[in-house]
């Protein structure tokens, strides 16, 4: 079949680092075409010269046979690109229907737009309430709305960069199915994963980029997650860590802390010093409301928290920390981090030792950053590069590495590898249990499950704001856990044998 997109030798520099070096890669239409490396490989930077919003400084690209100059996101829709962004193209401010009405041509009415917007959320899964502004929905549903977006533009040539990173199973599997009935039609895929087993399942091709070059193409069916792998990374991946130490006395305790107001369920339970507690649960059930209020940054009944005996009322987050608690957000640009600020200036954010008397240190705040980046090993530049020029999965390791580098008492991590390749995601969980092997209590909230159950000890399900007892790992299977998701856990976690 002739490409849908074919690109010849395309070349992307910066000042610091040569992202796409003679990228050469075709899509046919009615394929589905995956696209794997490690994190600053240089595959974001490739599909953003496919979407317009990055310019190539050599290079041709065809579409249909025809060569095109794509000079800007306009151009690209204009052709029939569209695009699913890692970092979300989302207006905070607006409403999920004014968001997607923005993607689509201007003589659509915001009622047109909500009709179609509820039919395609149905048909494919992905249940958003369209009147609902961005700045109140989690990662998750965000993800939900780009695609969605995405998908009503009805396109030619669909980029998904990392679409099912903090999506469900059962969502996942309700977005390959459409893939694969769209592909079916005509429509060609490019698609970006760091999850092997998606791209065994969903894609024909692969290809395979490692510092900015095309390494590989193959047919994934017949590789295993172990051959990709190796060809990711171009050795063995890290393999993750024993971590089977007894846990320490009660650190942080959770009593009767309500969520939604009076009215809200009471959530209650106790993370213990050297141990990684795990909270599983679809996006949207009230994990973001949890992990706000442990980090001090929403008002909630302070009495019903305490850290180390000590309780919580009247403490921000700049009070947390000096005690010992610290927290790493699941949405990195904007709120772990300042896009255009560098790492130097962004370990400031939470580095209290690197501040004195309303003076910043400047030594010892790029020390602190250089220290993080070594340890992490976070690929950038140096301690100057600006956050947003990382990629996501080394802005992960930075912030992540902030916070463990601050030595603290109890960490909260929501998405620890949110969009992180193979090799720096089992870098961070290492990270993390060493960290408990310190006596450190974790709290982990992921959407992985496989995740969950390869470094916590025990594991606790959030569903509609409620939250079941945690049981330990071993007495409790994936499936249950799926169970668990739709609230249905007494009678399993009873003979589970679970403790608060």
């Amino acid at each position: 079949m002739q490409p849908r997109l074919s690109l010849r030798s395309v070349s992307k520099r910066y000042p610091a680092v040569l992202a796409n070096d003679a990228v050469s890669l075709e899509v046919a239409a009615g394929e589905i075409h995956a696209v794997l490396g490690e994190n600053g490989a240089g595959k974001s930077t490739l599909m953003k010269i496919v979407a317009g919003e990055v310019q190539p400084d050599d290079g041709e690209i065809e579409f249909d046979g025809r060569a095109v100059t794509i000079d800007g996101p306009q151009a690209a829709r204009a052709l029939g690109i569209a695009m699913v962004h890692q970092h979300f193209a989302l207006f905070d401010t607006l409403t999920v229907v004014e968001n997607v009405a923005l993607g689509l041509p201007r003589s659509a009415s915001l009622a047109d737009v909500q009709r179609d917007l509820d039919a395609a959320a149905a048909r494919y899964g992905l249940t958003i309430d369209a009147q609902r502004r961005v700045h109140d929905l989690s990662i998750g549903e965000r993800q939900r709305v780009e695609i969605l977006r995405a998908l009503l533009a009805r396109p030619r040539l669909l980029i998904l960069d990392e679409p099912t990173s903090v999506l469900t199973p059962q969502a996942v599997q309700s977005l390959f199915a459409t893939l694969r009935g769209l592909a079916a039609d005509g429509l060609a895929v490019l698609f970006i994963s760091h999850k092997l087993d998606e791209i065994r399942q969903i894609a024909d091709r692969c290809t395979i980029m490692r510092a900015g070059r095309v390494v590989a193409t193959v047919d994934p069916k017949r590789e295993s997650e172990a051959s990709l792998a190796r060809l990711m990374i171009g050795g063995q991946p890290p393999q993750i860590a024993a971590h089977d130490t007894p846990p320490g006395p009660p650190r942080l305790t959770v009593d009767g802390l309500r969520l939604g107001g009076k009215g809200g369920a009471a959530v209650d339970f106790t993370l213990h010093a050297g141990e990684i507690l795990g909270v599983a649960g679809i996006s949207g059930n009230g994990q973001r409301a949890l992990v706000s209020a442990l980090a001090g940054e929403a008002q909630v009944d302070a009495d019903a928290l305490s850290l180390d005996g000590r309780p919580l009322r009247g403490l921000g987050p700049r009070e947390r920390r000096a005690l010992g608690l610290r927290y790493v957000p699941e949405e990195r640009l904007r709120h772990g981090a300042v896009p255009e600020m560098t790492l130097a200036e962004n370990a400031l954010l939470t580095g209290d030792s690197l501040h004195r008397r309303g003076f910043v240190l400047p030594g010892a705040m790029r020390d602190f950053a250089r220290r993080v980046i070594e340890r992490f090993d976070v690929r950038c530049p140096g301690a100057e590069a600006v956050a947003a020029s990382l990629s996501g999965g080394n802005l992960q390791k930075f912030i992540v590495g902030r916070e463990i580098e601050s030595a603290p008492r109890a960490l909260i991590v929501d998405q620890p590898t949110w969009g992180v390749d193979v090799g720096a995601a089992a870098a961070i969980r290492n990270a993390l249990i060493a960290l408990r092997a310190r006596g450190c209590a974790i709290l982990v909230v992921s959407e992985e499950l496989d995740e969950l159950f390869q470094i916590c000890d025990r594991i606790m399900v959030m569903a509609r704001g409620r939250l079941s007892p945690a049981v330990p790992v071993r007495a409790v299977s994936i499936e249950t856990i799926g169970r668990w998701m739709a609230g249905l856990w007494e009678a399993d976690a009873a003979a589970a044998g679970g403790a608060r």
